[in-house]
């Protein structure tokens, strides 16, 4: 790593997680934890019993599971048990991972007396959906020492709702490999592989996309297409465990899924990818990724399928910093059927100019969005905090 100006500290960081966490941001999550242990820094994990860490293949790190019981009205007990695992780590800064353990880091910070540090990866009328309370996210002014976004749009959004505490606010880009070779069109295959991230709760303008490729396969072209399930546009929590319910609504939109597929004939033609599976893998093998319509979260998916080398065909809107048009990007209006078709089939006929987008999406994460310049700027917030 990269963090030659990055003073060492005694630090100790326990990292605040949520299964959000894991299904959206494991790469980064990964890359953090590694970098960690590059640089010698103890930490512990807190996450929730259901996440599967053996998947992130980490080194040395303590693993704190919470909550211990997901029974309504433990929270007294199980926070009682997490402070005294956190007490026997020794913590000197705490590193919220996700807007939906705001709550639970502020109580932390207060009761251990230790500085926080808190991750803002949505704009702010999605991640107030996600805070306990409902409103607004809860902060402590005294115990948080900065606060993290992704994106300069999350920041601007940010600062903008919040502006007393725009000068705590920093954009630290989350970082990420790219491949050596271009993935799009690759292959000498009479088939075209198209991977699509759908999100948690359903939404109609999909629709407008299969009926696109069912146009395309009418006029000849032949597809395999994977689905990738993206959670992170409708975060919702549990009232009593506050654990979130994603499992549920991905199965509801998987039965709708496949009931439009039925009905366009293309169910034969599609895979759903499983969660146990490395969705950057099923990236890698596509010729064209969609993102189907506008997120108000950073979309790790985006980043990890431009970083592969896919086509991208995004529908712009919300959180679109990485999508910029007929750079790193062809774009469609999600509304518009036949400008669907129109753009898919401009990548498809014109495979060059699909490799050139694909190439200038790698270069484009190379520059803004290297691993060593994500951990470097980190290490120096932890350093700060914990001044």
């Amino acid at each position: 790593m990269d963090s030659e100006n990055v003073q060492k500290k005694s630090n100790r960081i326990a990292l605040i997680a949520s299964e959000h966490t894991f299904s959206q941001y494991p790469v980064f999550l990964k890359h953090l934890l590694i970098g960690l242990a590059d640089e010698s820094i103890p930490a512990a994990l807190v996450c929730p019993q259901r996440c599967n860490v053996e998947s992130l293949v980490i080194g040395a790190v303590e693993i704190i599971r919470y909550p211990v019981l997901e029974l309504p009205f433990a929270g007294y007990f199980n926070n009682k048990l997490l402070l005294e695992q956190l007490m026997k780590f020794k913590p000197t800064i705490l590193h919220c991972l996700c807007e939906s353990q705001a709550e639970e880091t502020k109580y932390l910070a207060e009761s251990l007396n230790l500085p926080y540090v808190l991750m803002v990866n949505s704009l702010h009328k999605h991640f107030s959906i996600s805070s306990s309370a409902g409103k607004n996210l809860p902060i402590s002014h005294v115990h948080c020492k900065k606060i993290i976004t992704p994106m300069a749009s999350i920041t601007s959004n940010y600062t903008k709702t919040y502006p007393h505490y725009a000068d705590i606010v920093q954009q630290v880009n989350h970082g990420t490999f790219t491949t050596v070779k271009t993935s799009c069109f690759s292959q000498t295959a009479n088939y075209i592989t198209i991977v699509m991230a759908y999100p948690a709760s359903y939404c109609e303008n999909i629709e407008n996309i299969f009926n696109s490729i069912r146009h395309l396969k009418i006029d000849g072209y032949e597809f395999m297409i994977f689905l990738i399930s993206s959670d992170s546009l409708h975060p919702r929590l549990s009232f009593f465990t506050k654990r979130s319910v994603f499992p549920a609504a991905v199965s509801k939109t998987e039965n709708q899924l496949w009931k439009l597929l039925n009905a366009l004939d293309l169910a034969r033609f599609v895979t759903m990818v499983p969660s146990k599976i490395t969705w950057r893998k099923v990236l890698a093998s596509g010729d064209i990724f969609i993102y189907p319509c506008p997120c108000y979260v950073f979309n790790s998916i985006l980043l990890e399928a431009m970083s592969v080398g896919t086509a991208i065909a995004a529908a712009p809107g919300g959180v679109d910093d990485l999508i910029i048009a007929d750079e790193t990007a062809v774009i469609f209006d999600n509304f518009d059927e036949p400008g669907i078709m129109q753009t898919l089939r401009k990548l498809i006929v014109r495979p060059e100019f699909a490799r050139q987008i694909a190439k200038n999406a790698q270069q484009y994460v190379k520059r803004n969005h290297s691993v060593s310049n994500m951990i470097a700027q980190i290490l120096q917030i932890y350093n700060e905090a914990g001044s």
